[in-house]
This record gives structure tokens, C-alpha cells and sequence, in this order.
């Protein structure tokens, strides 16, 4: 059992390395995101939100679904903590 979970390990290392090949460089200028993303981000942002700073705008509009999910995750293990290192009486 632990020779096949030692090939499927292996299997998938050498399937993540071989995509990672395709990859664009470490912030290569020519990227498809800096080149179509990046742009339409930077140039609508304030348009399509009336906020300000690009950052708040992708996180508050752009992502709000995606970071409330990942707010609840968090809110959910803290939870949980707090749940299994209380005092039992």
C-alpha cells in the first residue's frame, strides 16, 4: 500500500512539474494577465465601482463572493479552535 501511494506522489510531482513548464515567467511583462487583465482592472476600476484604490476595488466587487468564502472558512476554524480548547467542566 504505501509503494502505490509512493508512485501516485511521484506521478503527481512530475505532472505539476511538467505543467509548470508552460508557466509565463516571475513577473514577465508579457503575460496574457499583464498584458489583457491587468489593463481593463486598472483603467475601469474607479468606473465600474467608484472606489478609489484598485485593490479594495478587486477584493470588495470583483472578488466579494470569493473572499467572503474565504472569510467564513476562517471564521469556521476559529470557531472550531475555540470549540475543541475550552475548559469541559
Amino acid at each position: 500500500m504505501k509503494v502505490l501511494a509512493l508512485i501516485a506522489v511521484l506521478l503527481t510531482t512530475a505532472m505539476l512539474g511538467y505543467a509548470t513548464l508552460d508557466m509565463p515567467g516571475w513577473g514577465d511583462p508579457s503575460s496574457p494577465a499583464s498584458t489583457h487583465v491587468s489593463p481593463v482592472y486598472i483603467q475601469e476600476a474607479y468606473k465600474k465601482t467608484a472606489t478609489p484604490n484598485i485593490v479594495t476595488a478587486v477584493l470588495a466587487d470583483y472578488r466579494s463572493y470569493d473572499t467572503l468564502g474565504e472569510t467564513v472558512v476562517i471564521f469556521t476554524a476559529g470557531v472550531v479552535c475555540m470549540m475543541l480548547l475550552r475548559k469541559v467542566k
